[in-house]
């Protein structure tokens, strides 16, 4: 049984790309608490009142004071999307894509003071392709966290899960993204950039270029880099062919193949080319009138 749903607020002004929780919950007749803010003062006697067995945390935004925790006689767990302990903290989805990594994965763990540093109760690896980008990802997540969390939540109910401890001497800690952390220094490796294109593509605010009074250039996505045989300028963010789009890098070339001029359409490449007149030798960033 479900006995409450304590949610954020569904908000307007996020690009939605889910299911609401919120919802959901209401369809199946489940109470639904909304906060921006989780404090002990404001939340302790209601959920006790509750009377939970077990707390589940799923993607929830803000720590929960060890006193809720402990409301649980069965215990107060949290879903973490990567293979703990590496990835601890905010925006593992992200940071997983912007390094490079082969696998990500999901951890049931359970809550303690420190961030994702509870003991291990289930775990499963995600395998990564170098074309995946993080709405990929979620969509791997989303085609085994069904199994993964029915699994668990037997066992806990029945007892029969184990719980082993993390290893801290192996972690890894990231921080929170902001919209900023998206800038393409096209000085930087066709791999790294094409890294940064997937890890912030949709939903997140996107890989781009300021390009001055031009505006801003976004690209949505990109080919994994490859060798090739196209003569540089040693100049990085040259186009150095439209067939395909090809921009030259510090190292390595990369092709975008989604581009989009802030307040302009998300065009393919060949068409964003056509549009925008670009020309081989050119900076990607100069922009001509669309057509």
């Amino acid at each position: 049984e479900v006995t409450a749903v304590i949610t954020h607020p569904d908000n307007p002004g996020e690009e939605i790309w889910f299911r609401s929780v919120a919802a959901l919950a209401r369809k199946h007749g489940i109470p639904v608490f909304e906060t921006e803010t989780f404090k002990r003062a404001d939340w302790f006697d209601k959920i006790a009142a509750l009377n939970p067995d077990v707390m589940f945390s799923f993607m929830f935004r803000k720590m929960i004071h060890s006193d809720v925790l402990a409301l649980a006689p069965k215990g107060a767990f949290n879903l973490h999307p990567s293979y703990l302990p590496k990835y601890r903290g905010r925006c593992p989805a992200n940071w997983v894509l912007v390094n490079g990594e082969s696998y990500s994965g999901l951890t049931l763990h359970r809550m303690v003071k420190s961030a994702d540093a509870g003991a291990i109760v289930a775990q499963v690896k995600v395998p990564l392709t170098p074309a995946d980008d993080v709405k990929d990802l979620y969509a791997k997540f989303a085609a085994v966290l069904p199994d993964f969390i029915s699994d668990a939540l037997r066992k806990i109910k029945s007892g029969a899960h184990t719980e082993t401890p993390q290893n801290d001497a192996e972690a890894t800690l990231y921080g929170g993204r902001k919209p900023a952390d998206g800038s393409i220094d096209w000085a930087d490796s066709a791999q790294k950039i094409h890294n940064l294109v997937r890890a912030v593509a949709h939903p997140y605010p996107g890989a781009f270029v300021d390009a001055g009074e031009t505006g801003r250039l976004f690209i949505w996505k990109s080919e994994p880099p490859v060798e090739s045989a196209l003569k540089r300028t040693g100049v990085p963010g040259t186009i150095l062919s439209l067939e395909p789009l090809s921009v030259e890098c510090g190292e390595g070339i990369l092709v975008p193949k989604i581009l989009q001029w802030e307040q302009g359409p998300e065009l393919p490449a060949q068409e964003f080319a056509w549009n925008y007149n670009l020309k081989p030798g050119e900076s990607i960033t100069v922009r001509s009138e669309a057509k």
